[in-house]
């Protein structure tokens, strides 16, 4: 792990504070997501349960006595501490007898069933959530267009250079793993494969110690990738793998099997928003379905690029999800939160993002430029729907498009951003 070639990762900024505030941070999230590298850089000293050598000696030593494996300078990193998660109350422990702030890092790739067996460790363990690189992150966004200002009104007008087709297609597919940005093209999608055989054959069973039907829930993965970015329920996913793969899973363990992708960081869903409207409009409140990277949907499709250019509908789902992965990194960077909106009038809200004051911003996510006029037009109507029925209407109005040439604000008061030239 060579600390030079390190790309700084927006969360990079929120570690710090965490490690001035509490006495741990918990970095948590999908396998391959970087958590360890970032954690790295972050750490004055380190020990790797899942390292291999002398038969996993350094989890063996922490079943025997976790407070063996806390010793070292601070900050001191515990990589993939689930993996003997009696280490959560051991450093909880540590953090109270020695009174200081920024004593150790630990990184999770999964959830146990329990985080520790005496104490949630609050007020002394912070969590931050990790995801894969979002576009500014890998460099393939020039972040020219703040997202943070623009949710405080200030927007500016300006061109750039126009993404192809191609190219956003090949971002999409590669995703945002780390270890995929120098690779060749043609492995991409070899990479999101091995990554969901390595959860769905080794990483469930480590977690749970049972063995689960790993075909059912290879079943259950394609259906989720086939209703990528829709809120499909568990009814609709049973019926889809019934009509798609002539198999039938009951509805519990569907049920199961989507806790278990959760614990895993395999998918994240999109909360329905409707808590801060205050509007007599009934809103739906499904989830909208993704997984923590759209290459994952990608690999689960076998999605080409002349499989794509051939299926727009598809093509629309998965920018949608690559646009919502970023947005979800750079909000949460200022406590912004994301969410979607789907009322029973039929109108949607692709994303919301919430405020910590309360405002909110609606964004439409559309592919091509030619889509923009009528992505407008939709958040225009569902604004004015709202406002005129007593609600609290939306701060600013935003569709992200993918091929455009510039970031501007139309005379109707919707601003167009390319996802290319945005970041936090």
């Amino acid at each position: 792990m060579d600390n030079r070639n390190y790309l700084p990762r927006i969360i990079d900024k929120a570690v710090e504070s965490r490690l001035d505030t509490f006495g741990a941070v918990c970095i948590e999230g999908a396998k391959w997501c970087g958590k360890t590298w970032t954690a790295n850089i972050h750490s004055n000293s380190r020990i790797y349960l899942g390292d291999p050598s002398g038969n996993f000696q350094n989890k063996s030593l922490a079943k025997i006595d976790p407070k063996l494996v806390l010793q070292g300078d601070s900050p001191r990193l515990i990589d993939e501490w689930q993996e003997v998660p009696e280490i959560w109350d051991a450093v909880r422990f540590e953090v109270d007898q020695r009174g200081k702030k920024g004593q150790f890092i630990l990184t999770g790739s999964a959830t146990p069933a329990q985080k520790g067996i005496l104490h949630s460790g609050a007020g002394r363990i912070s969590t931050l959530r990790m995801r894969p690189m979002s576009l500014y992150e890998s460099r393939d966004s020039s972040g020219q267009i703040s997202f943070e200002d623009i949710c405080n009104g200030r927007y500016k007008n300006i061109a750039i250079d126009e993404i192809s087709l191609d190219r956003m297609i090949m971002l999409i597919v590669r995703g945002g793993w780390p270890g995929s940005i120098d690779i060749k093209e043609s492995e991409y999608t070899i990479v999101a494969k091995e990554y969901l055989n390595a959860i769905i054959n080794h990483d469930i069973y480590r977690l749970e110690g049972i063995n689960r039907n790993t075909r059912k829930m290879n079943l259950l993965l394609k259906s989720l990738a086939r209703n990528e970015s829709t809120t499909a329920s568990i009814n609709t996913l049973k019926k889809d793998i019934k009509e798609t793969d002539e198999e039938d899973l009951d509805n519990d363990t569907i049920s199961l099997y989507l806790t278990l992708f959760e614990r895993m960081f395999l998918i994240e869903n999109q909360k329905a928003f409707s808590s801060n409207i205050r509007s007599s409009t009934r809103i739906k409140q499904l989830d909208k379905r993704h997984f923590v990277d759209p290459s994952l949907a990608c690999a689960l499709l076998n999605a080409s690029e002349n499989m794509l250019i051939n299926d727009l509908n598809t093509l629309g789902f998965l920018f949608e999800a690559l646009c919502e992965r970023d947005l979800r990194i750079y909000v949460e960077s200022f406590n912004a939160k994301l969410y979607h909106y789907q009322d029973y009038d039929g109108d949607e809200i692709d994303t919301v993002v919430e405020l910590e004051n309360g405002d909110w911003v609606a964004l439409e996510i559309k592919l091509g430029s030619n889509q923009i006029d009528d992505a407008a037009a939709s958040l225009i109507k569902i604004k004015n729907k709202i406002k005129n029925d007593g609600g609290k209407p939306p701060k600013a109005l935003c569709v992200v498009c993918g091929i455009c040439k510039a970031a501007y604000l139309r005379d109707d008061g919707v601003y167009v951003i390319p996802i290319t030239a945005l970041k936090n």
